[in-house]
């Protein structure tokens, strides 16, 4: 009973999700399954930018950056290899002229991408917090300003295509829960405990003997692999490349998702990915028009950018730490105190490892 109480706040999150996608696996429309499996990759990395900035209290706008850098490894090894020395001719030769099957070179990718992630880490994790936040969003202008112009090896602004499409609602859904997991099983690690002392308190955590700097690369690293295992997903959802979407509308987006769910808590991650998702679809599908009786209702085009904006600034002004608050799902009922700790306080096991607002 203990193990579930403690495994609580993740099973609250795993358990709905997997009733949800078998719901609309088995009743859902091509179309909603299609756009549940674009929210489970969404998923993914909002919960792998939350390792970082949930944990560390610092809001990242350059994750995007190792998600393109996987999402294009991942297309120089899987894409037709016929078409690559024509397109691509810049690649090396064993890329080249070579097609790697999809697991070695998924995996290879998020490792690339984690890489990448490990040694702008080692720089950017020594600024302070608005310091770094400024940082990564200027790892991102890079990234976006070299792929675009390097026309022999990333097709600059053209659009790669040809990939294999592999993913559909249940790899999303296995991909989210692993990451899911990882993030639960970080934040409650003796890493994630000393990150998050110093997002409260950095000179307290400092004076502790904590280290800022190594608790906040490890993190760093992390969330880099898992938003390379996001961009892995999305490339071969869509079965094209393209450095348009891995940019700063994708990032704001996600962000937007964070900062409405509530930044602190992985429940808050989930919660806002749920709600932009829902959000932006249900307007969308409003600005291409509906039917009501004999009436054709639609609404201006960009519409749903303004509500999104709307519900951001109410969320920002009525309750700022989002909608979770920065609380997790806890253990809902009352916990027997048959558990004497060894200070001999007799506190009982009661509450999972998590934020409390």
């Amino acid at each position: 009973m203990r193990v579930v109480q403690r495994l609580f706040p993740v099973l609250a999150i795993i358990v709905p999700l997997l009733v949800l996608i078998i719901a609309i696996d088995r009743f859902g429309s091509p179309s909603i399954q299609r756009v549940t499996t674009e929210a489970l990759i969404r998923l993914v990395f909002a919960v792998g930018l939350y390792i970082f900035a949930g944990n560390s209290g610092i809001v990242s706008f350059g994750h995007m950056t190792f998600c393109a850098v996987a999402a294009y490894a991942s297309a120089w090894q899987t894409c037709c290899r016929m078409l690559k020395p024509i397109t691509m001719p810049g690649l090396p030769s064993f890329v080249r002229d070579n097609t790697i099957p999809l697991v070695p070179a998924g995996l290879i990718s998020i490792g690339l991408a984690g890489a990448t992630a490990i040694v702008s880490g080692l720089v950017l994790m020594r600024l302070s917090s608005l310091s770094a936040s400024i940082s990564t969003l200027a790892l991102l202008f890079i990234l976006n300003v070299v792929y675009s112009n390097w026309s022999t090896v990333t097709m600059g602004n053209s659009t790669i295509v040809g990939l294999p499409i592999y993913v559909n609602v249940w790899v999303a859904l296995a991909c989210a829960i692993v990451v899911i997991l990882v993030a639960f099983f970080y934040q409650t690690s003796r890493w994630g405990l000393m990150l998050r002392a110093t997002r409260e308190d950095e000179v307290a955590a400092q004076a502790s003997g904590m280290s800022l700097y190594w608790s906040r690369l490890i993190a760093f690293s992390l969330s880099g692999f898992v938003a390379g295992l996001a961009g892995v997903l999305y490339a071969h959802f869509m079965g094209t490349v393209s450095i348009s979407n891995f940019f700063l509308n994708q990032t704001f987006l996600i962000v937007a998702m964070l900062v409405i769910g509530g930044m602190q808590s992985l429940a808050g991650a989930v919660v806002g990915v749920t709600v932009i998702s829902v959000v932006t679809e249900v307007f969308r599908r409003a600005e291409a028009g509906f039917s009501l009786g004999s009436l054709d209702i639609s609404i201006p085009p960009g519409s749903q950018e303004l509500i999104l904006a709307g519900i951001m600034l109410l969320i920002l002004i009525f309750r700022k730490n989002g909608i979770m608050a920065g609380r997790e799902l806890n253990w809902p009922w009352p916990v027997r105190q048959d558990h004497v700790v060894a200070d001999g306080t007799g506190s009982g096991a009661a509450t999972p490892v998590g934020d409390r607002a």
